[in-house]
Parts: structure tokens; C-alpha cells; sequence
């Protein structure tokens, strides 16, 4: 689509059931991307992204009346996003009974995805980071990858700003350690 974006227009219409269909097309097209890696940087494979960020706008569709507009159309969407991903992988590791250490296929994983071309130390990046708990490597994600503020994060997550530096702090600690390790 090529409708500029504003915010603000696009609420409006979400609220009004006439246009609902198209704000939310809107909407998808604006966040779609943004939404995406957000979570494939936490699931890793594109398959259970899509399927995440699918599950993501049909819990906002669903949700478009619970929208009370007090915090950003993109910090609501985010905290779904975010619910989604944190639900999928407890649904995972209880399936396949998994603990923090099963990232130790991901570099295999990721050797295989052809969606992703990085070099030698992006994937041995990929994989540390895989390796950290998931609220760490959620906060690690956002701070690194996306440069979020911790403002925007701890509304989004609903976490203090002081646990967000924390567990930021923690998880580069816990990346250091593991190329540490390899040398």
C-alpha cells in the first residue's frame, strides 16, 4: 500500500467499523516487517515467525475493540507480538522438553535457513544469543538489533527501565562469556 502513515488517522478508522477492514490492512503493511523480526530474532526459524506474527494480527484483529489508545498503535502491537512469542516458546519447550541449553542446535539450524546469509560471526552471535534465557534475549534483541531507548521498552514489556539495563547488562555479560569460551 501506499498511503502515507499517520497514526493517528489510522486509529480513528480502526474505531470506526465502516473502515475497520482497511485501517487494519493499513496497519499490517506498516508493522508487518518491524513485527517479523522482532520475533524471528527470538523463534529463530522463518516458519514459526510467520506463524507467530500471523497469530500476532489475528490477536490484534480480535483485540481492536480492547484498544483503548493510550499507548502507541506500535507499543500495543509489540506487547502482543511480544505475548505471542514468549507463549510459542513455552508451548515449544514444554512439546519438545527443552531447557536453556537446547540452543545448541542452533548452529546448525541456522546454517541451514536459507533465509539467513550472515557470516562466521554473526552466526556464532545468532547463536549466543539463542543460548540466553528468553526475557534476556528478548531485552538484548530490542537494545542491540531494533536500538530501542529502555523508555519505549519498559512500556512495551512492562518492566522498570532499571530491570531492563539489568538484564541488558547481564545478557552482553553472558555473550562475552561465551565467545570467551571459543577462543
Amino acid at each position: 500500500m501506499s498511503a502515507k502513515w499517520n497514526e493517528q488517522q489510522v486509529v480513528t478508522q480502526l474505531r470506526d467499523t465502516s473502515q475497520r477492514e482497511q485501517a487494519f490492512t493499513l496497519m499490517v503493511e506498516h508493522f508487518k516487517e518491524q513485527l517479523y523480526w522482532q520475533i524471528r530474532r527470538m523463534v529463530l526459524s522463518h516458519d514459526d515467525a510467520d506463524d507467530v506474527l500471523q497469530n500476532t494480527f489475528i490477536k490484534a484483529w480480535t483485540g481492536l475493540d480492547g484498544f483503548r489508545g493510550d499507548a502507541k498503535l506500535s507499543t500495543w502491537l509489540f506487547r502482543i507480538a511480544n505475548n505471542e512469542t514468549l507463549n510459542f516458546l513455552e508451548r515449544k519447550r514444554q512439546t519438545l522438553s527443552l531447557d536453556d541449553d537446547a540452543a545448541v542446535g542452533v548452529a546448525v539450524r541456522l546454517e541451514s535457513d536459507p533465509y539467513f546469509d550472515g557470516d562466521e560471526t554473526a552466526r556464532q552471535l545468532q547463536e549466543a544469543v539463542a543460548s540466553l534465557p528468553d526475557k534476556q534475549r528478548q531485552v538484548f534483541n530490542l537494545k542491540y538489533y531494533d536500538e530501542m531507548k529502555y523508555e519505549d521498552m519498559s512500556e512495551m514489556l512492562g518492566t522498570s527501565v532499571g530491570a531492563l539495563k539489568a538484564s541488558y547488562h547481564h545478557a552482553v555479560k553472558k555473550i562475552s562469556d561465551f565467545f570467551h569460551a571459543r577462543d
